[in-house]
């Protein structure tokens, strides 16, 4: 304990690595109790830490894993003993990338107990062949020829470089590093699923860094994506410098805190971006309402301790009993919110219904626009009655329903209804919340399936919004298929897409592509309604 204490006296000159009196010491140290001896020595070259592993293995004290600022190294290096002259092990360049030290030194000790050679690796900066570090050549630890002050400087320097181009080209964006795991259930392809989780991130703000894949049978019970495999995503989030993980698909309660657990970045999952996209948009009193509690359904069970220590009991002098954990409190507040926002809903719902009442006793049909997100709704309602609703080209533009008057030949009118657009694997927390929202669909004499024929996926996506609208009790509504953004299609193409649909083709920027629509919505309407009345 003595000799290990003395550490703490040994000093190394700023330029040098480690110095061969500490090199000395550490290994004569180290054989003679044959243990692992570690030193976290700073720029200064003073000793900062000192530990004792076993025969194989350090382990680090907790010092903190959030560095300086953007673009710096930890300013703390590694320099510890091997006994048997085996090289870096992956414990070693794996706190290296975690702890974002200056650098890893370990040194070989021989077998009278002196030192040998000494390996080093620091990390590199971002380049094209992903590699998060790089082993240097050996070297002896009378070897003055590595200037270790000028290696830290230079690399910092390209470090802050490339931090500082992609914060300019991200400002007031979260780096992202995205996550998706494919297993045979998935009937979407690996680049549909990436595209869609990419354009959900663009439409969140969120800057996407990179994209990992995994295939698996199944995904692993607790870590998603396996305990190996998500090490190597956090240190490829380093190396980045992401400050975000989203998974793809959804995680459990359970895999949400094992891999929050895991790592200090913030962890979320397609259905948590999904809701966050939602809480940007919403606009009125009811969308708000309907987004908080979607959000606090979602994250209730999902309420977690970070640090046990720091939650205990809240209670103040002259509490009786246990009293109440910081996590109790807040589980208890977020349910009775959680009970208030329902009983807004549900007042919010009876005005709705009075409206829809008023509606159908002045006879004016509604025609609700439904279909996948993105597909271009909000323009065909702008189209069709000449609105100045904003159109944006990013998934779920619109959050709240919109309605305008459509009028007809012969003094028809109707009232056309803008929805929230579908999408795959539809959180069933965004089901429930917006079921006032999905009333307005619920009563409408007619549905308009708008779907986006210029894209790939688009019988995919004409599949999944029929499930949709059969899960929502829907499927005896009378329905129109739509089919848009036809200009975006070469004639070719065009005309093999169109052969094998049953549908009205349109383009809805473009008027003179509408009248087919407004015919079919006409005979759907009233001459569906004389033909049945004829047959009474």
């Amino acid at each position: 304990m003595r000799a290990v204490q003395r550490l703490y006296r040994r000093r190394v000159r700023p330029t040098q690595v480690v110095s061969p009196e500490l090199a000395t010491t550490l290994s004569q140290v180290s054989h003679e109790i044959g243990r692992q001896v570690g030193m976290l020595v700073d720029r200064r070259g003073h000793p900062e830490h000192v530990f004792v592993g076993d025969a194989g293995k350090l382990w680090l004290p907790d010092f903190g894993r959030l560095r300086a600022g953007k673009g710096r190294l930890r300013g703390l290096r590694l320099v510890h003993t091997h006994l048997r002259g085996e090289p870096l092990s992956s414990d070693d360049l794996t706190d290296l990338a975690l702890l974002r030290l200056d650098l890893v030194a370990a040194v070989s000790i021989n077998g009278d107990g002196q030192p040998g050679q000494v390996q080093c690796a620091h990390l590199l900066p971002e380049g094209p062949q992903r590699q998060m570090w790089t082993v240097l050549p050996p070297f002896s630890v009378h070897d003055t020829s590595l200037d270790f002050l000028e290696l830290i400087r230079s690399l910092e320097d390209e470090f802050a470089r490339q931090s500082g181009v992609q914060l300019a080209e991200t400002i007031g964006q979260e780096r992202a590093l995205l996550v998706h795991l494919h297993t045979p259930r998935v009937t979407r392809s690996v680049e549909v699923c990436v595209a869609e989780l990419r354009a959900l991130c663009d439409t969140a703000g969120v800057n996407v860094l990179d994209v990992v894949l995994q295939r698996r049978d199944q995904p692993d019970p607790r870590y998603v994506v396996g305990r190996g495999k998500l090490e190597e995503l956090v240190l490829r989030a380093n190396q980045l410098d992401a400050q975000l993980l989203v998974f793809d698909p959804s995680l459990s309660p359970a895999q949400a805190r094992a891999v929050s657990e895991t790592t200090e970045l913030k962890v979320i999952d397609r259905t948590m971006l999904i809701l966050d996209i939602f809480a940007q948009r919403a606009r009125s009193r009811d969308g708000k309402i309907q987004v908080e509690l979607a959000q606090l359904n979602y994250t209730l069970p999902r309420l977690v301790e970070k640090n046990t220590m720091m939650s205990r009991l809240t209670g103040g002098i002259g509490g009786r009993g246990p009293g109440e954990t910081k996590l109790e409190i807040n589980r208890r507040r977020a349910r009775e919110r959680i009970a208030r926002l329902e009983h807004q809903i549900r007042e919010l719902s009876k005005r709705r219904g009075q409206r829809r009442a008023l509606r159908q006793r002045r006879g004016l049909p509604v025609v609700a626009i439904v279909g996948y997100t993105n597909a271009g709704k909000s323009t065909l309602l702008n189209s069709l009655t000449q609105s100045t609703e904003p159109v944006e080209n990013k998934l779920f533009a619109t959050l709240d329903p919109k309605s305008s008057r459509l009028r007809f030949p012969r003094d028809r009118e109707l009232i056309l209804t803008d929805t929230v657009g579908f999408i795959h694997d539809l959180p069933p927390e965004l089901t429930n919340a917006f079921r006032a929202t999905l009333e307005e669909v619920a009563e409408s004499d007619l549905l308009l399936h708008l779907v986006d024929i210029s894209d790939d996926d688009y019988l995919d996506k004409i599949q999944a919004v029929r499930q949709i609208v059969e899960d929502l009790g829907l499927g005896h509504t009378r329905q129109v298929l739509v089919l848009n953004k036809l200009d975006r299609l070469p004639p070719d193409e065009r005309r093999r897409r169109l052969r094998d649909q049953e549908a009205v083709s349109i383009s809805a920027v473009d008027h003179d592509t509408l009248g087919p629509l407004l015919r079919e919505m006409e005979r759907a309407l009233w001459h569906g309604q004389r033909a049945a009345r004829n047959k009474t």
